[in-house]
């Protein structure tokens, strides 16, 4: 059974001789129950499941890039970095999809094909971690644990959300790739520069 709290406002307008006044009267009424059907709250009871479990890969997805694209940066920089992910999923150019933009780049066909995984081809991917051959798993455990906290306050709270003002890329500040010349420059946030693409 759902319980619904329900807020009523009555206006009541008074008209005077030559000034109107309103009042404003707010009437709550609490604790009004809803029957669902059986099969209705079943059906909500697994989409919320489902988004539940949406939430946890995000922000699971996100803390990976956050953690292995700038585990040492400052706080800033590691919200910027979530923030370009977070931006590529509403830009039209990427996949609508937090995880779908992490992982973006092509797959061995070869896996694919003979082993039905994809395992994607080394050096070509959005972000070099994903496909650099070597094992994602998070052995720092207190830089995992920052970085699970900046994905899900940035995904859960928009805390931070917009501190690159729209960049969807960037490099660390010691490297100089070919394709920044293409972009919009946002400037240096930790360890990184950002970029807008027009």
């Amino acid at each position: 059974m759902k319980w619904i709290s329900v807020v009523v406002l009555c206006i009541a307008v008074t008209a005077c001789t030559d000034n109107k006044t309103e009042e404003l009267k707010e009437v709550t009424v609490t604790s009004v129950p809803i029957e669902l059907p059986q099969d209705v709250a079943k059906q909500l009871q697994d989409s919320q499941e489902i988004i539940k479990q949406k939430k946890i890969k995000d922000i699971d997805c996100l803390a990976l890039n956050v953690y292995h694209e700038s585990r040492s940066d400052n706080l800033a920089g590691q919200f910027a970095v979530a923030d370009v992910v977070l931006n590529r999923v509403r830009n039209r150019r990427w996949p609508n999809s937090i995880c779908d933009v992490v992982h973006q780049g092509p797959v061995s066909s070869w896996w694919l094909t003979h082993h039905e995984r994809k395992v994607p081809i080394k050096n070509r991917c959005q972000f070099s971690w994903y496909c650099d051959g070597k094992d994602d798993t998070p052995n720092n455990v207190q830089a995992w644990q920052k970085a699970l906290t900046v994905a899900s306050q940035i995904y859960n709270q928009n805390l931070y959300r917009g501190i690159t003002e729209g960049a969807t890329h960037y490099h660390a500040t010691y490297v100089n790739p070919s394709w920044n010349k293409r972009l919009q420059s946002v400037g240096r946030i930790g360890e990184h520069l950002f970029y807008r693409a027009e």
